[in-house]
């Protein structure tokens, strides 16, 4: 029986946070993946690329993997009921439950990450603990049948590691390859660790609405789990 994997495709997602793992789980023999929404039909990404649902909350099958990607709609996403209720509805008998970049808060707020270790985008790392999460600054965390992903481009190293996890590092090898994902990008400037200190500044201030937005509804979340 093919392997069931299911991508929360919602509006304003981060196309990159689904579609890079899409390709390389897709890629996989032997599998069925479903973008997921509320209704099947076109969905707009943050970047204004339209995907299209395939598969309604209702009409989704069990899935053997469920992941969360980031995106401007987290937000949004994290106060949504019905999403929250599917996510745990199918997160409790997956064998995966797995998130790329700040689709993690989100399985924070479904109540998922509770003393769980878990990864993010690097602008939002302080958010992972109050929904109850250890915060762990890697690119991909795992923690029992719990696999985040760091940052949109994380998300290629997160499927990679998913599908050797669900095959093997042959199989997971072979797509790699097949992708020719070799980085070898033109500055080392990709993590705040070593990116220049004056593009981290700049990179710090375009996120500082975002993070105050997302840090007052990481609280109400925080709330309503403590809230039960």
């Amino acid at each position: 029986m093919a392997v069931q994997i299911g991508f929360l495709l919602f509006p304003e997602v981060q196309q990159l946070d689904l579609t890079g793992p899409h390709d390389v789980l897709a890629s996989l023999p032997d599998v069925q993946v479903h973008l997921i929404w509320k209704e099947p039909g076109p969905v707009v990404a943050s970047s204004g690329l339209v995907l299209q649902a395939t598969t309604s909350f209702a009409d989704c099958p069990p899935l053997d993997v469920i992941c969360i990607p980031g995106g401007t709609g987290v937000g949004a996403l994290m106060e949504d009921p019905q999403a929250l209720a599917f996510i745990r509805q199918q997160a409790a008998r997956a064998r995966y439950v797995t998130s790329v970049c700040t689709g993690s808060l989100v399985l924070g707020a479904a109540g998922l990450l509770q003393g769980k270790r878990a990864t993010t985008h690097w602008a939002y790392h302080e958010l992972l603990a109050p929904l109850g999460a250890i915060p762990v600054h890697e690119r991909v965390v795992r923690d029992g049948n719990l696999l985040t992903g760091g940052g949109i481009t994380a998300g290629i190293d997160f499927a990679l590691t998913l599908a050797a996890e669900l095959f093997d590092a042959a199989t997971a090898q072979r797509v790699q390859l097949q992708l020719e994902y070799a980085p070898a990008p033109p500055f080392n400037a990709g993590s705040p660790d070593t990116a220049p200190a004056s593009v981290v500044q700049q990179a710090r201030q375009r996120a500082a609405d975002s993070l105050h937005k997302r840090r007052e509804i990481t609280l109400r979340a925080a709330a309503r789990l403590a809230a039960g």
